[in-house]
């Protein structure tokens, strides 16, 4: 598995945990709107750290941290992440992991074998837009469509976030969106920022407050614990 980098505190990546961030390299998705460039595409320089390092590191921090999130990229894409991840919570750690929901299968078995207490997916667009929103044209929605309907039902603490972006979302998207994941737990409408670290920004910007009030307003119908993040 290629890790990427750490956060070793946050109060932010993890709610109601004080955690540390691990970064995954490597997607399979090529969102223009992406902030992790240098994670997602291959070729670009980026940190490395050892899979034991990580777990070192942990080791000494248990009982100052209590919680784990784990990022990309898209950390599903790595088929020794469960193995880590279990490694991680015998350590004592609460786990977050994040995740795009094109690997349903990997996500159930993470969920499934206990190795993750939260999930964060990220709902990149209406259904009918998530090729151009995603950058991979044909794109198949069906398995985003499994992992977001396995989350609804499994049981596991989970939320859909979607990074709101002009030039690439409108209102109607986020109609479309709450028909999706109605009666969803938690929903995130996020605030998109250059990072300067993007994949293709030209023309991108972010919503205003308002226009992120009335987006929230649109989905909240169907999906009542709807909340802007990032604002």
């Amino acid at each position: 598995m290629f890790i990427a980098g750490m956060q070793k505190l946050t109060l932010l990546d993890y709610p109601g945990r004080v955690a540390c961030t691990v970064f995954t390299a490597g997607c399979d998705l090529r969102c223009p709107f992406c902030h992790n460039a240098s994670l997602a595409l291959p070729g670009r320089p980026r940190d490395s750290m050892d899979e034991e390092e990580v777990l070192a590191f942990l080791s000494k921090r248990a009982g100052v941290l209590d919680g784990v999130a784990v990022t990309g990229g898209e950390p599903l894409l790595h088929r020794q992440l469960i193995g880590f991840l279990r490694r991680v919570k015998e350590l004592g750690y609460a786990v977050k992991l994040d995740t795009n929901g094109t690997f349903p299968s990997r996500l159930c078995e993470a969920v499934e074998s206990g190795a993750v207490d939260r999930v964060a997916m990220d709902v990149k667009a209406a259904p009918e837009n998530y090729p151009r929103v995603v950058g991979l044209p044909g794109f198949d929605i069906a398995p985003v469509r499994e992992s977001a309907a396995y989350l609804m039902s499994c049981g596991v603490d989970y939320e859909f976030r979607t990074t709101a972006v002009k030039g690439l979302h409108t209102a109607a998207d986020f109609e479309s969106i709450a028909g999706w994941i109605a009666g969803a737990k938690e929903y995130y409408i996020q605030e998109f920022k250059d990072s300067g670290d993007l994949i293709a920004g030209a023309g991108l910007e972010g919503f205003t407050e308002p226009e992120m009030a009335a987006l929230a307003d649109i989905v909240r119908p169907k999906v009542p614990s709807v909340k802007i993040r990032g604002i």
